[in-house]
């Protein structure tokens, strides 16, 4: 696998595109604190991670519940 433009029409968009720039967005400045959308993130990432941890403690005693009160029946196999 090469790296570049292998045909003409290739060729042809990276000239016309070789000179083009883009905003810089390092000189911008932001409407939102870097600092507090972090701080939210991890708050965000925080809660799901406590409620997947809280609904598998659920089901573990959910299924404990329910173990507990299943009533097993005897069957008689009869062999032919």
């Amino acid at each position: 696998m090469a790296i570049g433009a292998e045909d003409y029409i290739d060729q042809l968009l990276v000239k016309k595109y070789a000179e083009e720039r883009v905003d810089n967005h390092d000189n911008m400045e932001s409407m939102v604190d870097p600092q507090k959308m972090l701080g939210a993130m991890n708050d965000y990432a925080s809660m799901h991670k406590n409620m997947m941890l809280l609904k598998q403690r659920l089901n573990i005693a959910c299924y404990a519940i329910n173990a507990r009160s299943a009533r097993y029946n005897k069957t008689v196999q009869q062999y032919q």
